[in-house]
């Protein structure tokens, strides 16, 4: 049985991230899924010269079908592919995904109530049976190479973890790089609502992979959702969505989620299960899973290659690592260009997360930034989840006003006045100028 070197988590994700890029710029790491032309463009960009990885891994339709009986319906709603109602009230629908918007969020409590979580869609919700519903778990890094089948029932014989932790695209905040900032981005325009902390239920990865004849060889772990195949804008196919994580990660606080705020997952939040990988970008929490493969040799998928690293004149030439963690931000639950009451005092109420660290402050300001002030936390700081906070405000008159608000977390990062610009707007992290009316 493989136990990684304990290491401080940014220290290993770093290590293996390094690590991984250069043996797949080597064409020792395998790429089932990416295409030529990605490859090749990867490597041109890296100034590297070699051969193309090969695909060792089985094919992607030989894995699907191994990976599970399942079967879903098309219910979901032609416009969205989401199958919960998206009460204007609470979301903006955007596309495929639907953002929450963070004043729904007011008086609702620590957790986010299912029905108002976002949700963050690559083609459309399918609709599975969970008595039907396998998880196959194989590759090279098991035991002698065999692969395991689990159910629904196995997976709850299994000893049950309950974690609270916040889920959130790792473009949560993208439109701000345009509005604040005045960069041109591209991805789905979310501002801050692509983010929600429930409470989730599962079997630890960890458990799970042992279970399945964990071999000291192994190095990574890929899950796969059972969502459909996902096709680009210029009709290139890449498969069905997934990412690979580093064992050292897997074997760490992953759940194999089933169970959200004390309930079964909702069809729009994975059901019946999911991956939960706390602190991490939201993408690396893949949905629907159906098939996991554990290899002895480092994967990419294009959910790490093309998308979810950082592109950019401040980024490498081949572009960055891929994106790990969750970066530092915060919220108010207010809608944009809020109306308040003059000579009133009002209890103003936000939240904010990191990625790295609990919040263990957020300074707020009422008047642009010419003056600071701390808020009041209402939650111990934890890692992985989301601190609420509180303010209150008498404004003197009438007028524009711009709310701020800054955190810093247990590691002492802090929110930013501007955040570094990357094409694909990820990361967002500069403190928010959140304009509301006095009238």
């Amino acid at each position: 049985m493989h136990t990684p070197e304990a290491l401080p988590p940014h220290t290993a994700e770093a290590a293996y991230d390094r690590r991984r890029l250069r043996q797949w710029l080597a064409g020792q790491a395998r790429a089932e899924g990416v295409s030529r032309r990605t490859v090749l463009r990867l490597l041109a960009a890296a100034g590297a010269a070699g051969t193309v990885p090969t695909a060792l891994a089985p094919t992607a339709a030989a894995a699907t079908a191994t990976a599970t009986t399942a079967t879903a319906t098309a219910t979901a709603t032609a416009t969205t592919g989401i199958v919960k109602p998206l009460p204007e009230a609470w979301f903006t629908v955007r596309g495929t995904n639907a953002e929450t918007r963070f004043a729904a969020l007011a008086e609702t409590g620590h957790h986010t109530p299912s029905e108002r979580f976002f949700v963050r869609n690559h083609t459309a919700t399918p609709v599975l049976d969970a008595a039907d519903w396998t998880l196959t778990v194989w590759g090279d890094g098991l035991t002698h190479g065999r692969s395991a089948v689990f159910t629904l029932d196995d997976l709850k014989r299994l000893p049950a973890v309950t974690r609270t932790a916040f889920v959130e695209c790792a473009g949560n905040g993208r439109s701000l790089f345009t509005t604040q900032q005045g960069q041109t981005v591209s991805g789905t325009a979310w501002t801050l609502g692509a983010i929600g902390t429930a409470r989730w239920r599962g079997a630890r990865l960890a458990d799970v992979l042992r279970r399945a004849g964990l071999g000291p060889a192994a190095v990574d772990v890929l899950p796969r959702g059972l969502d459909a195949d996902y096709v680009t804008a210029d009709g290139t196919g890449l498969g069905r969505v997934r990412r690979p994580l580093p064992l050292a990660k897997a074997l760490d606080d992953v759940l194999l989620a089933y169970e959200m705020n004390g309930e079964p997952l909702p069809p729009d939040h994975g059901h019946p299960v999911r991956v939960l990988v706390p602190s991490w970008i939201g993408i690396a929490s893949i949905k629907w899973v159906g098939d996991i493969q554990v290899s002895a040799q480092p994967l990419y998928s294009p959910w790490n290659t093309d998308f979810y690293r950082l592109f950019g004149d401040a980024h490498p030439e081949g572009g960055s690592a891929p994106l790990t963690r969750q970066t530092i931000k915060s919220a108010w639950e207010l809608d944009w260009n809020a109306q308040l009451a003059p000579d009133t005092e009002h209890r103003l109420t936000g939240r904010s997360w990191s990625g790295a660290a609990g919040v263990v402050r957020v300074d707020v300001s009422t008047d642009g930034g010419t003056n600071w002030r701390p808020a009041q936390l209402h939650d111990t700081p934890r890692r992985g989840d989301w601190t609420r906070w509180s303010a209150r405000w008498r404004p003197p008159a009438p007028g524009a006003c711009t709310l701020l608000a800054r955190a810093t977390d247990g590691a002492g990062r802090s929110q930013p006045d501007t955040t570094v610009h990357n094409t694909q707007g990820y990361l967002f992290d500069a403190v928010v100028r959140h304009p509301v009316t006095v009238a």
